[in-house]
């Protein structure tokens, strides 16, 4: 009898269902990469303030690959400047949805989250603004993200004993976290905790070293101050001269 090949089977040994799945696999590929170099075009365009073109490429991006969280993103960012520069509700509730709709796709994303928040401040609605956060922290309470974002928000609300509340927890939760380290330290710098401060910026500094502001800081508390001596007519002396003497 002669040797007949199984219908199922394609030329590559493949049943038809992993074929079906391979093309598929293939095909999103494919949507992703024309989904990011569209993305990556509106971003240009954006940053070159062509918001309605920036627009256009971000919802070109989302029909390209509709599981893309950047392309959400930077079409809430486009439409967020929009309200900023013209002050239509409208925009902002685009806005707002899209920058929802991108938190749905990746649940703990950072700056999605910062940017809501401020949005939502620029309202008026810091109650909302809290209310995302703290949803944020509880839903991750090992994460020191949520916990940094509270902070700074409490920290531009003008509350820094909660900011500082937060940003213990988030090194307690993740000791390795440069960014909390750095920003508990730059809130103890501010009340006057010098010895603290420096100890966290050297920390977030071994950390991660490529911080050269808080390298700067660390160069700075570090360094003796030099007192000035006043006697009592009121003269200030300095115990060193400042140039050498000739």
């Amino acid at each position: 009898m002669p040797h007949i090949l199984p219908a199922i089977r394609s030329t590559f040994g493949l049943s038809a269902g992993a074929c079906a799945a391979l093309a598929a696999v293939l095909a999103a590929v494919g949507c992703s990469m024309v989904s990011n170099s569209q993305n990556a075009e509106g971003v240009r365009m954006f940053d070159q303030a062509y918001y309605q073109g920036a627009m256009q490429k971000f919802m070109q991006a989302i029909q390209s690959d509709p599981n893309n969280p950047d392309a959400y993103y930077n079409l809430a960012r486009t439409y967020h400047q929009l309200a900023k520069l013209h002050s239509q509700p409208a925009d902002y509730q685009q806005a707002e949805s899209y920058y929802h709709q991108c938190l749905d796709r990746d649940p703990n994303r950072t700056d999605c989250y910062r940017a809501l928040a401020v949005m939502l401040n620029e309202q008026g609605r810091s109650t909302d603004a809290y209310r995302l956060l703290e949803g944020w922290v509880a839903r991750n309470p090992s994460a020191a993200d949520p916990k940094i974002e509270l902070a700074r928000l409490y920290d531009e609300a003008g509350n820094q004993d909660a900011a500082k509340h937060q940003l213990i927890d988030a090194v307690t939760a993740d000791p390795t976290n440069a960014r909390a380290l750095a920003a508990l330290g730059k809130l103890r710098e501010d009340s006057g905790e010098t010895a603290q401060a420096l100890a966290n910026y050297q920390r977030s500094l071994q950390l991660n070293p490529n911080q050269p502001q808080l390298a700067s800081r660390v160069v700075t508390l570090s360094t003796p101050q030099v007192p000035l001596v006043t006697p009592p007519g009121g003269t200030r002396v300095v115990t060193s001269p400042a140039t050498p003497l000739r």
